[in-house]
């Protein structure tokens, strides 16, 4: 797959979760018909919000076909959007989150890009509670790789799973990043090299917590940039 800056189709659909009733999700594709691979695009604390759905159709325009599942959907109403400055009203449906369901909500998106969207390969990629969930991902599907931006959780609560994973990873991280130390990421590399996992660990220095989001106080252009560089490179490399 080439880049390209191509016409895209955009949706939503109703997805089933079993044991937990239906889901919705965010999709966008090229317009172009034909086969793309498939992206699973995993939610920040505050929902499938105009950010999220903005990394979807950037990722459609670069020619994959892209679904964003709202993971809260057991908790909260379809198309909840809460507020950067209000990380207090995501808090209990942050909590509320379990690792099976999490897992679940993930093999529904799987599943659809798979089955309806028609895509080959699948591939994860997440930000803040996404970034853990695309570790985790990693862990319980079957795909072609995972990117993990500023993944808080993974250490400790994840690093059980590192020898479960599929796919070769790529971890970014703020170095100014306050809500993850550096012990934590150095946790997370050493737990993926102890199990002879494929991984790349990313700091940018000059990047705090949140930095990709341009909607975010703590947007980092400059590194916002390079790490969407090399998580495009990191996505295309062959399987």
């Amino acid at each position: 797959m080439t880049p390209m800056d191509c016409d895209i189709k955009t949706g939503f659909e109703t997805l089933t979760v079993p044991g937990a009733g239906d889901m919705r999700a965010y999709w966008t594709r090229p317009a172009k018909a034909g086969r793309a691979p498939g992206v699973i695009v995993l939610q920040e604390a505050f929902g499938v919000n105009a950010h999220i759905r903005e990394v979807a159709e950037r990722l459609a325009r670069e020619g994959w076909c892209a679904i964003a599942p709202e993971l809260f959907h057991r908790t909260a109403p379809a198309g909840m959007d809460i507020p950067y400055t209000d990380f207090a009203s995501a808090m209990p449906h942050y909590q509320a989150l379990t690792v099976e369901g999490l897992s679940a909500d993930m093999k529904a998106a799987h599943d659809w890009l798979r089955g309806p969207a028609g895509c080959a390969e699948v591939s994860a990629i997440g930000f803040c509670l996404g970034g853990r969930a695309a570790f985790l991902a990693d862990a319980v599907l079957p795909l072609k790789a995972a990117v993990s931006f500023y993944g808080g959780g993974i250490a400790p609560s994840l690093l059980d799973k590192a020898k479960d994973l599929s796919a070769p990873i790529l971890l970014v991280w703020g170095g100014l990043d306050k809500h993850i130390p550096p012990e934590q990421t150095a946790q997370v590399a050493a737990a993926l090299r102890a199990a002879g996992k494929p991984f790349v660990d990313a700091v940018f220095s000059a990047a705090d917590h949140g930095f990709h989001c341009d909607a975010r106080a703590s947007h980092h252009e400059p590194s916002a940039k390079q790490a969407w560089a090399l998580a495009l490179q990191f996505l295309r490399q062959p399987g």
